[in-house]
Parts: structure tokens; sequence; C-alpha cells
């Protein structure tokens, strides 16, 4: 049954609908002041409110037409999102209100539904395509096509049938009948509206929204164009009026403009298209198009003027070259539209509107090269090496005797030359060894840096592994030799990881990175070593990287150790401190040994807050032991310090702040640092060490022997102790060499007043060896494996009560050590 007086619904209604589209509103504008919107936004509010509202296209053969300002709420729903479609649809449809009626209900309802309209369709073509924003980057057109025609159909079914329930509530007429009478044929204008805006939507993500902007007067000499033939159509008397309007546009043009035949002659020219290509009006009419095109661009010229005529496409862009009249190219954007005469059976006439697109392409063609090339050598970078990677696999697999070889090159010893010589210097060194690549390969090779020192080369068309061997020789060969820089001669080595196409890969990112884990393993072969990838060295790489990642999280989850070893005094046999050592115990893997973590918290940089928390551990155990024994417990807490420690700046501030926290004397805290860590650079070195000695800290050289400390430095440096390294104590046999270098150290030590450490003492033999030297102490399993702070806590116990901490033996070394100390702690 039919509803009776539907006109008293009418204000409720209508009420309704201003209401939720105020809400809708009100919430656009928040979200929009949130976002902070820019210039497009106002930009394109304006250009709908005060242009496009006024402008419609007719369609031809039905009662409708296509309002601008549709196209550019759908285009806003396109570029800004949902809030700034609601604002500008509404903006538009108060505006537009005003011009039609003078009853503010109606122009707010106006305003409210096309609010609530927009916000519905913005809704739900962002849950069936996600958010409409991202549309133009999508490969695939056909889901812009798919969201476009929901835009407009869900647009048109709400705002129509929003506006003809009210129109029916005021004539009392049935809904559906209303909407049948006076809105079906408007769904025409929804659709255009949006494919419109689709368009355009595509068009600014390939140039640009200020292009789009900036091409806006092209836009009005079409539009104006267009209405000067409609006109000859409707009403002939307008025709001189929109001939001299044409004209006008024609001649001031800011870009080219000419009218050409269909055979390709110049028939009109205006003067910016003779400014761009430097012909007078009278020259360029003597020739045609042809004469000025360079010859490579003349076929998509000519196919773009052959699809125009016979499709009378109103509009359709093609780039080309035209030749300058003083010899340079000018490259050009010509849009090219029909002009049909009155007589219709003849060909028509083309307009050509030509843009200067020079510096665009300039700076396009500039950007590219910046993309993928690098500044300073100017090789190739990573991204066009992978972009030739991906070319090559994909010749390799249509292709099995295609195959190629990638070299991963890391230059030896470049962080030394370029710490030490200055960036200008190292980057110098960059630039020739750039160059020795490109001498050094063969033709056809592709050479790219991939950033610092790393280079990558692709050799293509090899299939035997000799041969690549033979070509990477010659390489570390080329760069071996000696550079001359600024009158300087330095030396560097290439260490060269290789991975081969043979193995079969499918992505151009697992070559690269098979050949960086390859160059690795070369570098840890020593210098100027070369290595090729096989798949366990990707097994290892995983378990490094697992390793790491379980090493970040080991600190916060506790699950470090420090453990104690002792020192023994070889004249007393009593126990004179501790060396900390820290000890890893993974959740899932056990204990894990320190040899196969540290390098790895080196090489990552988590060595630092490790030895930190190691170095707090320490001394917080021995002021433990001093508050439960003695405070004058003459004992001493050696600790280890990585190089990254030794040279953080902060490492001074962070053992005033423990020694305070801890409250211990600086006195018996004890730091090592390894002999290579002082001397590779002496200056700094000596600055921090004088400086930890002034706090006074005590100062060891461990594994003293093994690097290449200079004795002209040693004695400079304000050190306690020197710890003789356990590879010679442990093959140290009576009169052997290893014997003579351990006695050639301990009287090194007792020349210059230092203390002496042996480390890695195992046999009671070596024990009787080292206190006939007249060794201060020792250290290692003979007396003690490393033990943990309750084990390390009984052997100060003892010590406090004056025990002998192992089995006392009778006259050792004709009376040199009193008490002998036998394996208390047997491994």
């Amino acid at each position: 049954m039919e509803p009776r007086g539907r006109k008293q619904f009418y204000d409720p209604y209508v009420w309704t609908i201003v209401m939720a589209g105020g809400l809708v509103l009100v919430d656009a504008v928040r979200l929009l002041c949130v976002q902070q919107v820019g210039a497009p936004f106002w930009l394109l509010l304006l250009a709908t409110v005060l242009i496009a509202s006024h402008i419609t296209v007719k369609f031809f053969r039905f009662d409708s037409h296509i309002s601008i300002s549709d196209i550019f709420i759908f285009l806003a729903l396109l570029l800004l999102g949902r809030e700034a479609a609601v604002v500008i649809g509404a903006a538009e449809s108060l505006y537009s209100s005003v011009r039609i009626t003078k009853k503010p209900l109606t122009m707010a309802f106006n305003a409210a539904a096309m609010a609530c309209s927009t916000f519905i369709t913005a809704s739900i073509s962002t849950a069936l395509f996600g958010p409409l924003t991202q549309l133009a980057g999508d490969e695939y057109s056909a889901r812009l096509i798919a969201a476009t025609c929901v835009m407009g159909t869900v647009q048109y079914f709400v705002n129509s049938l929003l506006v003809a329930t009210a129109a029916s509530f005021w004539t009392d007429k049935p809904v559906l009948a209303t909407w049948r009478k006076h809105y079906v044929w408007a769904s025409i204008t929804y659709l255009a509206g949006a494919s419109a805006a689709a368009i355009t939507f595509k068009l600014i993500g390939m140039i640009g929204f200020y292009a789009f902007i900036a091409m806006m007067p092209i836009v009005a000499i079409i539009y104006f164009t267009y209405l000067t033939y409609v006109k000859n159509i409707q009403a002939s008397t307008a025709q001189a009026e929109s001939e001299k309007r044409f004209h006008q546009a024609f001649d001031q043009a800011p870009i080219g403009m000419a009218l050409v035949s269909p055979d390709g002659r110049w028939l009109q020219v205006n003067h910016s298209l003779c400014t761009l290509i430097g012909y007078t009006e009278r020259e360029l009419l003597q020739k045609n198009y042809r004469a000025i095109t360079l010859p490579e661009d003349l076929p998509k010229m000519t196919a773009t003027i052959s699809e125009v005529a016979r499709t009378q496409t109103a509009i359709s862009q093609v780039e080309v070259r035209y030749l300058h009249k003083l010899g340079h190219q000018v490259c050009a954007l010509i849009g090219i539209s029909p002009l049909v005469g009155p007589d219709e059976e003849a060909a028509p006439q083309l307009i050509f509107q030509i843009q200067d697109i020079t510096d665009r392409k300039r700076a396009e063609a500039q950007l590219i090269h910046d993309a993928y090339h690098d500044a300073l050598t100017g090789l190739p970078n990573r991204s066009w090496f992978i972009e030739q990677l991906g070319q090559a696999l994909g010749a390799a697999r249509n292709n099995p005797q295609a195959g190629f070889a990638v070299l991963f090159l890391d230059l030896d010893r470049f962080k030394i030359i370029n710490d030490s010589m200055g960036h200008l210097f190292g980057d110098q060194l960059l630039i020739n060894t750039a160059e020795r690549l490109q001498a050094s390969v063969r033709p056809g090779d592709k050479i790219a840096r991939l950033g610092g020192d790393e280079f990558t080369v692709l050799m293509s068309g090899l299939t035997e592994r000799a041969e690549v061997i033979r070509n990477v020789e010659r390489i570390q060969q080329e760069v071996s030799q000696p550079f001359v820089l600024n009158g300087f001669e330095t030396f560097t080595t290439a260490s060269i990881g290789i991975a081969l196409s043979e193995l079969g890969y499918d992505k151009p990112e697992e070559l690269l990175r098979d050949a960086d884990t390859a160059m690795y393993q070369a570098k840890s072969l020593g210098k100027a070593q070369h290595v090729i990838f096989d798949k366990r060295m990707h097994l290892r790489a995983l378990n490094l990287l697992q390793l790491e990642s379980d090493l970040r999280r080991a600190i916060d989850r506790g699950e470090f150790r420090v453990q104690y070893q002792p020192i023994i005094s070889l004249k007393s046999g009593t126990l004179s401190g501790f060396e900390a050592l820290v000890r890893w115990h993974h959740p899932e893997r056990g204990m894990i040994s320190p040899d196969e973590f540290i390098s790895v918290a080196e090489e990552t940089g988590i060595i630092v807050p490790l030895g930190k928390w190691v170095l707090a551990e320490s001394c917080a155990q021995l002021r433990e032991w001093e508050a439960r024994f003695d405070a004058d417990l003459p004992l001493l807490m050696s600790v280890n310090l990585s190089s990254k420690q030794f040279m953080d700046a902060s490492l001074l501030e962070q053992i005033l702040q423990i020694v305070t926290e801890t409250r211990i004397d600086p006195r018996k805290l004890k730091l090592e640092i390894t002999e290579s860590v002082v001397m590779e650079n002496i200056e700094v070195a000596s600055q921090m060490l004088n400086q930890l000695r002034d706090i006074g800290v005590g100062l060891s050289i461990d594994d003293f022997g093994t690097g290449y400390s200079s004795l002209s430095y040693l004695h400079r440096l304000p050190i306690n102790t020197l710890k003789i390294d356990r590879s010679f104590v442990s093959r140290m046999n009576e009169q052997n060499e290893n014997y003579e270098i351990v006695r050639t150290i301990v009287l090194l030590a007792q020349n210059l007043g230092l203390g002496i450490i042996a480390e890695g003492v195992e046999t009671i033999e070596q024990v009787a060896r080292l206190a006939e030297l007249k060794c201060d102490h020792g250290q290692g399993f003979f007396f003690s494996k490393p033990v943990d702070a309750d084990e390390a806590t009984l052997l100060v116990e003892k010590m406090t009560r004056a025990e002998p901490i192992n089995i006392e033996v009778d006259e050792l070394i004709g009376g040199h050590l009193d008490v002998a100390l036998v394996n208390t702690y047997p491994m």
C-alpha cells in the first residue's frame, strides 16, 4: 500500500540529511586539519568551485550535460582521498545552490546530500580496492577501470536517490517514479565524469600535479576549440565570433601552435612556434613538418597523425625532436587534433600544440644518470648492476652457454689508508681503482661501484672456472700495482668473492649476496685472495646471521655470565687476582665459545655494550669480595678491552662511572689491551692510556709478542704489565725458539720495570721454566680453568685464611716455588 501524505515527511527527512551531511563534513574538515593539506587541495578546491562549477559539456543526442565539477570531485577522491573529496564536493554543491535558489534549507540539503554520497562512495570504493590514492602506481589498469565504474555508479545511485526521495516527499509522488522520470539518464554524466577523472588521474601520475596544472592553457585551448565547433553546428550566426576567439587563442598562446594540412605543410603558425625552432613565419610556411623533424622520430610522428586522421581522436600526444635553425635539437611534446572544415568529406586539417620540453628531458636524463651512477667514480651503481644481473640471468635461462660470473671486490687496507691519509686521498684511490678495473676487464664486462671500497664485475660468456680465475688474477694483479697519489706511493690489494651462474639462481640479489659472502671468506684467508662461492658458505652465513640476531638480544635476556680465571704468583704460589672472562649460555645451543661470538660482537659493535656490562659486573664482584672479606684485600681484577671499546670516546666516562658506583679502588682494576690495538694508532692510544693511568687504573698489554710493537714506543706507554701470549708458553721447551722468545720478553719487562704474566700455563714443566726465568705470575689450566663467582669466592676465602690454594708438593725447581699448584679444576 502506498503511503499517504508524503509531504509531512519532507522536513524531517531534509533535516536528517542536513545533520548527517554536517557530521560527515565536520569530520572531514577535522581530519584534513590533522593531515595539514597543501597546495594541491586548495588549487583543486578553487578550480572546482570558481571554474569547474560554471563549465558543462553537452552530450549530443541526449538531454544531458557532464559537469566539469563532477570530474574534479572524482579527481579529488583519487588524488587526495575521501576527506578532501567530501569537502570539495560539499563546497561546490553549496556554491552552485546559491546561484539557483534563495532557500537556506535547500542549499544546506544539496551540500549535505553531496557530502553523504561522496563519503559513501569513497568508503565503498576503498573497501573494494584499497586506498584510491595508490591506484596511480597500479600496474593493472583493470583495477582502476573497475574502481572508476564503482565510483560513478555508487555516486549516481546514492546522490540521485537522496535527492529523488526529497522530491517525492515534496510532490507527494512515489520515489521510484520520481527517480525514473528525472534521474535515469543522469547515470551517463556520473560515469563519464568518473572516467574523465580517472584519465586525468593517470595523466597526473605520469607528468605530476603541477605539470598538469601547467598544461591547463592547452586544456583551455582545446575546450574553446570544442566550443567553437559546437557553436558552428548549433548556430551559424556565431561562427565569426567563435573563429575570432580561436585565432586569438591560437596567436597569443604561450606554446607553439600550428595549423597543418593533411600532407604535412604548415598552413598557419604562431609566434611561439617560430621562437621555439628559430624560423620566421614565412620560412616555416614554405616547409612541412618532416623538414624539421629528426629522421629517427618521423615514423612515430607519421603514425600518430595517421591514427588521429583515422579515428578523429580529439587530441593525441607524441614526443619528437625538432632540428632548430641554428643546428641544435629541440625536444617537443606535440598535441595533435583534427580540425574539420566546411567540407566534411575532405581530409581534416590538423592542429599542432607544441611545448618545448628540452629542459625537462635534459633533467630527466640527468636524473636517470644520477639514479644509476656513482658520483665519485662515474661508474654505474648498485641499481644499474642489479638490472644487468637480471638480464644476464634471463639470457642464461634461455641459453646454457650464456654462463657468467659475478665478482665482488673489496680493497684491502682501504680503511687504514683512508683514515691515515684523509678522505680526499681515499677518494682519489677509489677513482684510480675504478680506472684500473675498467682497463683490466674484457670488452663487454660490466663494472659497478656499490659504495665505499666495494666494486662488482659482471663477466659474461664464461663457462669454465679456470677462465674465470685467470680473469680474476689479472684484475688482482692490476689493482696490486703501486698507486702514486699526490706525490705519495701507496699499495692496496683486492679480496674478491666469485659467484657463478651455474648454481642456478632466480634473483640477481641472490647472486650479489653469495659473491659478497665469498668475498668475506676470501678476506678471512688474508690479503689479495679470491674464493668461489659454494652453498656451504651460505649456510655458514645464515648461521652467523642467526648468531648476530641472538647476540643482540642476549644482554637484555641475561644470557651472559662472567667467569674468573685466577692469576697466581709464581714466587709465592698465592692468588694475586682474577681475569674476568665473558661466557654466553644460549638458551637453545648451550655454552657458545667466545671464539665463535666475540668476533661477531666486534664486527656488529655489540662488543661495546657487552664490554661495559662485563666491566661493571666484575667490578661489582670485586666490591662484594671486599665487603665480605677485607676492604684492603690485595686482589686485582683484570678486564679485557676490545678495540672498539678502546676507541670509544665515552670509555673514560664509563670507567669513572663504574668505579664510582661500585666504590672500588681504581688501582685494583687492571685493563688489558692487545698490542695490535695500541700500535694501530699509537698517538690516540697513548693519549687514552695516559688518561686511564691518571685515574689510577692499571694497564696491561695482552697477547704480547703476537703483534708488531715498536720498542721505541713501548717504553713511552704508561703500562704496568706485559702478558706473554699462550702460543709461546704452550710450545715452550727447554732451549727451543719459543723458550727464547719468552726469556726475551721477561728480560724486556724487567728492564722496563714492568710486571709479567704468562698465559696458557698447562704443565708443571712450564711452571718450572717460567719460575726459572723469574716470571712474576702465571695463568692457565694448570692452576685453574675459568670458574663462576661462587667457586672464585672459595679461592678468595682460602687466600684470606693464608691457606694454600692447591696441594703442597716438595721442593719444586730448587726452592724457587714453594707451593705447586696442581689442577684443582681439571678439564
